[in-house]
């Protein structure tokens, strides 16, 4: 019964039916099944074929938000469920987001949020055109394993080092890992303002938190 009802909840996932993952939620609620087991059997999968399937390029990016809404709305069903059971999930570690200073471009930033949260991590986004101190004084305040920082603006992608050369100048880092990402944010620009991580897309990120808070699937 319950292999059935796994498969739904992955394909309410998969066709981003946020309804639908909210209802299957309900349902596994009623069915007294493990809130852990519904999150990693059922919906988890789906989010991990959307991923797969972006990745080779057969899925597209409102396909991608899509499936991380229906997923994130599946959680929030679950969460006091979890509550009640007295276990979270593994936190696979805490991160803060934000766009840097003078930059408004929010979608991408938060795409990587909702797939992050979606994986386990804990997320501040603190929203778009940041200064600095306060994505600093954040990732202090909750004691955060990374900063993930987007830009969409060759202008404002320079305000990427001045978080880090910041960071560094406190002594930070490396307790203190930095991912970096935004369209016109490089392999050269990653490497020559020395960050930890950068990825071209929100799976991509994923992949990178982990590997940085050393969880990487082998």
């Amino acid at each position: 019964m319950s292999e059935e009802l796994y498969k739904e909840m992955a394909q309410s996932i998969i066709e981003g039916d946020s309804d639908k993952s909210v209802e299957l939620a309900k349902k596994s609620i009623e069915l007294q099944m493990h809130p852990l087991d519904t999150i990693t059997k059922g919906f988890v999968v789906g989010v991990n074929y959307i991923g797969d399937q972006f990745g080779k390029g057969e899925a597209f990016l409102p396909e991608l938000v899509m499936a991380g809404e229906a997923m994130k709305a599946a959680v929030a069903t679950l969460e006091p469920e979890l509550m009640k059971l007295g276990e979270s999930r593994e936190v696979m570690g805490r991160v803060v987001l934000a766009t840097v200073e003078g930059d408004i471009h929010e979608i991408g930033k938060t795409l990587v949020g909702t797939m992050l949260s979606a994986s386990g991590f804990e997320v501040y986004d603190l929203g778009v055109d940041q200064p600095a101190e306060k994505i600093i004084g954040k990732a202090l305040e909750v004691d955060a394993h990374i900063i993930g920082m987007s830009a969409l603006l060759t202008t404002t992608m320079v305000r990427q080092r001045e978080v880090i050369e910041e960071l560094d100048k406190e002594g930070l880092r490396p307790r203190i890992k930095v991912m970096v990402g935004g369209a016109p944010i490089t392999k050269d620009w990653f490497q020559k303002i020395k960050a930890d991580g950068y990825s071209e897309d929100a799976i991509g990120a994923v992949k990178i938190a982990k590997q940085l808070v050393g969880k990487a699937d082998a």
